[in-house]
């Protein structure tokens, strides 16, 4: 897998192509991004995780005949945060460089290999509502009397993470005096990204008529800080698990599959710009339309890639 890139200006047009050494084995991954128009647009990357040594080639190429000069060509792994709603420039967490040449030329084709060796990686990727969190080799091309030229081939960064020793259960109650009174109990509090919810919702008192009942996984994105802080939810998940009126003592089992939703772990305060959080939101609506809810988070992590 590679990328171009082709420059127009003082000189002569050159393409630089990013290859990874281990690509016909590595595993890749579906993203769903932005396209330049704007549109939904699903992108592929090559995964790689925390520590993973990142190598490879960097190919230049101009057409034939065709010869661009240089003071340098320089290849670095950059970790980058962009905030959509901050007015701040990129945050780069990581960058590690290596000068593969010194002052030169390319005429035709010419190969340098790089080798980024045990990169710490501690943060997973991201594409969320106004944060992204980046992992790239970006190659720049430096020269005297024209524009840099700078490439950039993105990766992508998944980590696996050990399951918490404390992982008590969830009880919760949704009450109004003389009316409601209404008791849930979830197996566990932290779940892998495949893991089950499994629970019971129990009617302990019900004056009121319900019409229905329905559960849903909401995401939250917190980014900014102190007075600038922006909250974005986005309903990931949502399914009806009672239709009709419920009837005091019942009980109704909860049973939720985390593995056909587009999930990712719970990230708390990642480099100091932006948290993700999960809750389950548990709505009843009675035959007014009167909406009675109650949300509890719950900590995801990253069993297996």
């Amino acid at each position: 897998m590679f990328s171009k890139g082709r420059i127009f200006g003082f000189g002569t047009p050159i393409d630089i192509n990013v290859t990874f050494n281990d690509a016909d084995n590595r595993k890749r991954i579906g993203v769903l991004g932005t396209g330049a128009d704007g549109t939904p647009e699903r992108k592929t990357f090559y995964l790689f995780t925390n520590l993973d040594t990142i190598s490879g080639q960097v190919i230049l190429s101009t057409p034939p005949g065709k010869r661009v000069e240089y003071t340098e060509v320089k290849c670095e792994m950059v970790g980058q945060i962009n905030i959509a709603n901050d007015t701040t420039v990129l945050h780069e967490f990581t960058t590690l460089a290596q000068v593969l040449e010194g002052p030169n030329f390319v005429e035709e084709t010419k190969v340098f290999d790089y080798k980024f060796e045990d990169v710490e990686k501690p943060h997973e990727s991201y594409s969320g509502i106004n944060a992204h969190l980046r992992y790239m080799i970006r190659v720049t091309i430096s020269r005297s009397y024209a524009t840099n030229i700078i490439e950039e081939q993105e990766f992508w960064v998944q980590n696996v993470t050990q399951e918490s020793e404390m992982n008590s259960s969830i009880k919760m109650e949704v009450g109004i005096e003389e009316c409601l009174h209404i008791e849930f109990e979830y197996n566990k509090s932290k779940y892998h990204l495949n893991d089950v919810v499994l629970g019971k919702i129990f009617f302990l008192l019900v004056k009121i008529k319900i019409k229905f009942m329905e559960l849903s996984i909401i995401r939250r994105e917190t980014t900014g800080q102190g007075a600038n802080i922006y909250n974005e939810s986005e309903t990931v998940a949502k399914y009806e698990i009672m239709d009709g009126a419920p009837i005091k003592g019942e009980s109704i089992p909860v049973r939720l599959f985390l593995g056909g939703f587009k999930l990712t772990p719970t990230y708390i305060h990642v480099c100091n710009k932006f948290s993700t959080k999960y809750y389950l939101n548990l709505v009843l609506v009675d035959e007014e339309d009167r909406r009675y809810y109650k949300q509890q988070e719950l900590m995801l992590w990253r069993k297996h890639l």
